[in-house]
């Protein structure tokens, strides 16, 4: 079993720049199958999760383009409507956590989607129920597909997925962002209460915003969303990820350290910069 060895009893300096949030980076990316233009996204953590989403969209026929480091252009404008139905496609997104966050995004654009149970990291419970309840108030009906062990979710012949005012039983973020993405292609007005609210959603709704969606209230916890017939293609910077920011903000304080943290979007820190300024209050 692999391990990390540790040596304390040495100063920190430096400077280092953080990489780009994966909780938001699934987010984003899966929000680009909400449209047949092209998105471009910048500071994108290459990580293994983040990868495998990139390569689910591209086995659904999004055309993916790497530019440099971190920086990727997609264009869903061929999606293989046969084949987000499979059971090769359902297998794929078992094994990856993030690829819950596609559903929603499918079931706006395609009518249909299937929900594996998520897989990936098994930190602490992983519901799911928020996510179906939310699409069943917009409509879609869903049953057990046993032989595939997923969610079968669709919208019935001859409706569409119609806005609804919903209280969502937790303000799981998640959740709120795969609602959030369903209610944006959607007839009428979506209300939900008790939403999320933290940095990572907001980020969802201001590009979703950028792209033609229609978004009230982002930031707090009622969003109010009045669907469009379509989004258009946008581009979008994915925050640093603040985990680590306020990683190394605490370290610092706690080892009397001077470090340089670039690239941190300072106005979004939240409580970590509150953080930081107690450590620092509290070193001095």
């Amino acid at each position: 079993m692999s391990s990390f060895v540790v040596e304390g009893g040495n100063k920190l300096s430096g400077t280092i720049r953080p990489q780009g949030a994966k909780n938001e980076a699934l987010q984003i990316i899966s929000a680009v199958l909400l449209t047949k233009e092209e998105v471009k996204i910048s500071n994108v953590p290459e990580i293994l999760d983040i990868k495998n989403l990139i390569l689910l969209l591209e086995s659904m026929g999004v055309k993916v383009t790497r530019h440099e480091k971190g920086v990727y252009t997609f264009k869903a404008d061929e999606i293989d409507a046969d084949y987000v139905m499979s059971a090769d496609f359902v297998n794929k997104c078992a094994k990856l956590r993030g690829s819950v966050m596609v559903v929603g995004p499918l079931l706006a654009r395609f009518g249909r989607a299937y929900f594996p149970k998520p897989g990936g990291d098994q930190i602490g419970r992983r519901r799911v129920d928020t996510h179906i309840l939310g699409f069943m108030n917009l409509g879609a009906a869903q049953e057990y597909d046993s032989d595939k062990k997923a969610f079968h979710l669709h919208v019935p012949e001859g409706k569409t997925l119609t806005g609804k005012y919903m209280l969502l039983d937790e303000a799981s973020v998640t959740g709120t962002a795969n609602i959030v993405m369903a209610a944006s292609l959607a007839e009428g007005v979506t209300t939900i209460y008790n939403a999320a609210c933290e940095p990572y959603l907001q980020q969802l709704c201001k590009m979703l915003v950028r792209m033609g969606a229609k978004i009230d209230g982002i930031g707090s916890n009622l969003l109010t969303i009045t669907g469009v017939a379509g989004l258009k293609g946008t581009e979008h910077v994915i925050l640093p990820d603040m985990i680590e920011i306020g990683s190394f903000i605490a370290l610092a304080a706690m080892n009397r350290s001077s470090i340089t943290i670039k690239d941190v979007a300072y106005d979004e820190l939240g409580i970590y910069l509150k953080i930081g300024r107690a450590s620092c209050r509290e070193r001095v």
